[in-house]
């Protein structure tokens, strides 16, 4: 069976590995590939973050989790690594529900939990160092038999295959028509400090977030929706380091090595559904929001199991 994956991003790649290891010939055309893609500015800790339905993305999430890990320990990958982090909120709530399916997950003690806040846990996730994650995927994927083709579309008539899986991100709003995809954009600034754990606040309205790599930390952030500016805006750096400063008072500012921003394709729910159009069947995977590497391999085993 051939199939057409559109998108090069991490949805598109992780798609299309397990559709090629599944024995199916595989095509993949993007407008943009690494590193030019939105996926290669993800902070890329592991955490489901601005998306729904939650009892699907919980599941997703969940299969992902165990894939980075196994990518980790049986396949070598030292640009995924576990680290700690901690996430602080203003109320006490219930564990979400993807806390049961990964191995560390604790509640955090009083005295652990930083001033301004009532509540927290501690968990232990991957994080994925995108610059050497993006190629290891597209080598993957051409070694596999996979092949890939540099254009842009508009329609899914362009394309020849029967069968298309649809990881157009952004590209969406063009190709499906659909305006419930919106970016919500992400500045980040990268330190040469280490935290040593992650310090995370990941309501929307107060985004907080230190992901300590093995090169640099990612500080963030900001989930400005419907802000499709791309450049560094001097004022957002300033109120990212200003509340990192707030979970971090070690963060030294002379240790500042870059920046970037990052458009995440978000929807009011991930996309991953099945139609046909004029012969051809589309199985839709894209709409993933500030999780799009949380949920890669989740969402990849979805549309197999579709196919």
């Amino acid at each position: 069976m051939a199939c057409t994956v559109l998108g090069g991003g991490v949805s598109g790649l992780s798609t299309g590995i397990k559709l090629l290891e599944r024995g199916l010939e595989v095509h993949l055309v993007a407008e943009k590939l690494s590193p030019e893609t939105v996926s290669d500015t993800a902070a890329a800790w592991w955490y489901p973050f601005l998306v729904e339905p939650l009892i699907k993305t919980n599941r997703w999430s969940s299969e992902s989790f165990r894939e980075f890990v196994r990518l980790m320990n049986e396949e070598g990958l030292d640009f995924i690594t576990m680290r700690m982090g901690r996430e602080y909120l203003k109320q006490p709530c219930s564990a979400p529900g993807w806390s049961e399916s990964i191995d560390h997950f604790r509640i955090l003690e009083e005295h652990e939990v930083m001033d301004g806040y009532s509540f927290g846990w501690e968990i232990e996730a991957p994080v994925i160092e995108m610059g050497y994650y993006m190629p290891w995927l597209r080598s993957r994927f051409e070694s596999l038999g996979g092949t890939i083709e540099t254009r842009k579309i508009s329609n899914f008539e362009e394309l020849e295959s029967n069968l298309i899986v649809n990881c157009s991100g952004l590209g969406a709003r063009e190709i499906c028509r659909d305006e419930e995809v919106v970016p919500v954009r992400g500045q980040v600034v990268y330190i040469q400090q280490d935290p040593g754990f992650g310090r995370y606040d990941q309501q929307p309205e107060s985004l907080i977030y230190t992901i300590p790599r093995r090169d640099v930390t990612v500080l963030g952030g900001t989930a400005q929706k419907d802000d499709w500016t791309i450049e560094v805006r001097k004022k957002d750096e300033e109120d990212i380091l200003e509340k990192c400063e707030s979970l971090w008072p070690e963060l030294d500012r002379s240790k500042i090595v870059g920046r970037a921003v990052g458009l995440r394709p978000s929807r009011t729910e991930v996309r991953l559904e099945s139609e046909y159009l004029n012969g051809k069947r589309v199985i839709h995977n894209y709409g993933h929001g500030g999780a799009g590497v949380t949920l890669s391999w989740g969402c990849a085993d979805e549309v197999l199991r579709m196919i």
